[in-house]
């Protein structure tokens, strides 16, 4: 995609997003659907899908032990309308990521012994019907030996993939090279700094921060330096593994059969950090350039 063009559509999604976080953050947390699938038991990764005429949607997937396969579920009434499933064997499948439109990455990439000579991502066609797949698999490979991870994010522009490990104490962020070769290893460039115990990771919608979530916390962060910037409570759940971007708020998921998704506020400092992001610095400038300055 060009790069004006990708800059445009970057600041369509953005701006509803931009343009609210002025207010400052929302209602405090509170239930927006329950999984009533009995197979989703240990939801582990979460991403909403933009709204169709189908409604809103989003998909989860399960942790390690699983087959390969993502979930299609509406928002609406928590049922699963849609399963993805591929053939090729899963060895511990803990993030999701979106891939566009119609997909989303699947992030293979925990290893909690560190053993692991490389980790995975697939990129799988999702939506609300049953979908048999044989996606391409990207092999990862960490600079510095084996890794942990449980977080994988997209950034929204660019669409280069970021791998956050889980470690006890921090965490590390890595960057996966803009164009990934299904032939041959792509090797991961280390970034940055992340909190430890990260369980799940988002993008503000203009590339300017990204919210990282623990089982209690969440962490925002700029970007592209990974620098923090607030923290906050989340609330209790039974255990929390799965954030995503919902408009202007958060949705944040956990592990356990029948478990509820919620809906968290986020902070004024995420409409502010976001602002300073690629998106809302080209929409500055355009609205510059026409005369009609922001």
């Amino acid at each position: 995609m060009p790069e004006a063009r990708r800059v445009a559509v970057g600041v369509c999604i953005a701006l509803p997003f931009l343009l609210g976080a002025a207010a400052g953050a929302g209602s405090a947390e509170q239930p927006a659907f329950r999984f009533t699938d009995p197979d989703i038991v240990e939801s582990s990764g979460l991403v909403v899908l933009p709204v169709t005429t189908t409604g809103a949607l989003v998909v989860t997937t399960n942790d390690s032990g699983d087959t390969g396969r993502v979930f299609t579920v509406d928002v609406g009434s928590g049922s699963t309308v849609g399963v993805t499933s591929w053939t090729q064997d899963a060895v511990d499948v803990e993030a999701l990521a979106p891939a566009g439109p119609g997909h989303v990455w699947v992030g293979d990439i925990g290893d909690n012994r560190h053993v692991r000579d490389f980790v995975e991502v697939l990129r799988v066609p999702v939506g609300p019907e049953d979908v048999a797949a044989d996606p391409d698999a990207y092999e990862l490979v960490y600079p510095d030996g084996p890794r942990d991870a449980e977080a994988l994010v997209r950034h929204p522009l660019t669409g280069q993939l970021f791998v956050i490990t889980k470690g006890v104490f921090a965490g590390t962020v890595y960057a996966a090279p803009l164009r990934l070769r299904s032939d041959r290893p792509n090797r991961l460039t280390e970034v940055g700094e992340a909190p430890g115990m990260v369980t799940d990771a988002t993008f503000l919608p203009g590339g300017g921060g990204v919210v990282m979530r623990t089982y209690s916390t969440a962490h925002l962060a700029a970007y592209p330096s990974w620098q923090p910037v607030t923290s906050w409570e989340l609330p209790q759940q039974e255990q929390g593994e799965g954030i995503a971007l919902a408009m202007r708020e958060l949705l944040v998921s956990s592990e356990g059969a029948r478990s509820q998704v919620l809906k968290v506020a986020l902070p004024p400092e995420a409409g502010a950090t976001d602002l300073r992001g690629q998106a809302w610095t080209a929409l500055r400038w355009l609205a510059t350039a026409r005369g009609v300055p922001l």
